[in-house]
């Protein structure tokens, strides 16, 4: 497992929905995917009950990104037995840090 990893101490709490698409328009995904970005697992844990429609034995899991020796991202992910991302087929983003330096993070349900 990774080490912990020191975030800004005050994110920008946005809806989910923001952070979200801050993430696919940055391409962070993408970008993990052709190796400009390193993805590092920091947890991997069996759901005790079954996720949606998820396969049996599919693993939660939460991801720190890298750019360049600095975390730019944390994500959770399902990720079925063959390897693919279950749910919606993306990382969830937890964490953003944008270009620009700021940090985006989601509200949780009631917030803002």
């Amino acid at each position: 497992m990774a080490p912990s990893v020191e975030w800004p101490a005050h994110p920008q709490p946005v809806q989910p929905e923001a952070i979200r698409r801050a993430f696919n328009e940055g391409l962070y995904y993408e970008r993990m995917l052709s190796g400009e970005i390193e993805a590092r697992l920091r947890n991997d844990s069996h759901p005790e009950r079954p996720v949606g429609d998820e396969p049996i034995c599919t693993r939660s899991q939460m991801y720190s990104y890298w750019l360049n020796g600095v975390p730019v991202a944390l994500v959770h992910q399902y990720t079925r037995p063959d390897g693919s991302i279950g749910a919606s087929g993306r990382p969830d983003p937890k964490v953003l840090v944008l270009d620009d330096g700021s940090t985006l993070r989601p509200v949780s349900a009631g917030g803002l």
